[in-house]
């Protein structure tokens, strides 16, 4: 089988490496499309692939229909929102993410845009602790989970909100983390908010001014999520209204520069997604989605699948 790795933003060369030798250990060969500028490029590398792996790779229609031999594309990460999985549903294609891979690493930099924000983007200003604040969690998947975990190293009482943990607050008491039943009752009991949900027809813009709203006048959002969940005209007049509330996230908003301009460091965008750029989440993603795709053709394993058949 021809394993096409088409990236755009490139894996690490050890992590090529040891994806090399998972496909080709199995018998199948590694075709290799990084840094691709134009889209013709993917077209023609798809066009006699048998599986793909990407990254933040934009798979539509256009790029399904092309790769007439296609079975399976699986997105080296946990969000497959930039997989069209409609038309891989018609067209025989099983799609596939790495839930897990780079949660530690997204984790982690949820506590960096934090300790920016809270000390006063460094400038040497009063800022303030994290011990004894109120963090809430949107959505307690795997991201959230280890969220809660580092929470508990600084000393803060952490509330979550997803569905499954209002069912079933013991989900959340090895992490010693309190369940709310509805997103308000987390909004309302927490000072700084940190987003982990995917972006999807119930979640887009969901994190509107009425949400927002319920966060104390200094209240603190991290989205390290998609920036679809935040209705982002609402997130401005909130900041807006309120002088000391603060918004940090990883997905550069549409109103970027109207944000950056007024809040000065009471906002912050990453210049680019670095959520799961570390060497460590490069390598745990793309060999976790090579070893998919060595299972899927070996025993036709399919166990993270994200597409219906």
């Amino acid at each position: 089988m021809r394993i096409l790795i088409a990236t755009e933003k490139p894996f690490a060369p050890e992590a090529v490496k040891q994806i090399g030798e998972i496909i080709e250990n199995a018998g199948h060969k590694m075709v290799l499309l990084e840094k691709y500028a134009d889209k013709k490029d993917l077209l023609n590398a798809v066009s006699d692939a048998d599986a793909m792996i990407v990254r933040s790779d934009i798979v539509d229609k256009e790029v399904l229909d092309a790769a007439k031999n296609l079975k399976i594309v699986v997105r080296a990460g946990a969000g497959y929102d930039n997989v069209d999985l409609t038309t891989a549903t018609a067209n025989g294609v099983c799609v596939m993410n790495t839930p897990g891979q780079n949660s530690n690493a997204v984790a982690e930099l949820v506590f960096g845009m934090l300790l920016y924000l809270a000390r006063a983007g460094f400038s040497g200003a009063s800022g303030s602790e994290l011990s004894g604040k109120k963090l809430g969690l949107h959505a307690f998947g795997y991201i959230g989970k280890l969220t809660a975990k580092i929470a508990n190293g600084f000393g803060m009482k952490v509330y979550a909100y997803s569905p499954s943990l209002a069912r079933n607050p013991e989900i959340g008491k090895p992490y010693n983390v309190t369940g709310v039943k509805s997103p308000e009752e987390l909004y309302e009991k927490s000072e700084i908010v940190s987003l982990h949900m995917p972006a999807n027809d119930q979640t887009r813009g969901s994190i509107n001014y009425e949400l927002l709203s319920k966060l104390p006048q200094n209240g603190i959002v991290i989205n390290t999520a998609r920036k679809e969940v935040v209705n982002e005209a609402d997130m401005l007049r909130i900041m807006e209204e309120r002088p000391k509330f603060k918004y940090a996230t990883d997905i550069k908003p549409g109103n970027h520069e109207a944000m950056a301009e007024k809040f000065g460091n009471r906002y912050l965008a990453s210049a680019k997604k670095c959520g799961a750029q570390t060497g460590e989440a490069n390598v745990n993603a793309g060999l976790a989605a090579a070893t998919q795709i060595v299972k899927f053709f070996t025993d036709g394993d399919e166990t993270f699948r994200v597409n219906p058949k």
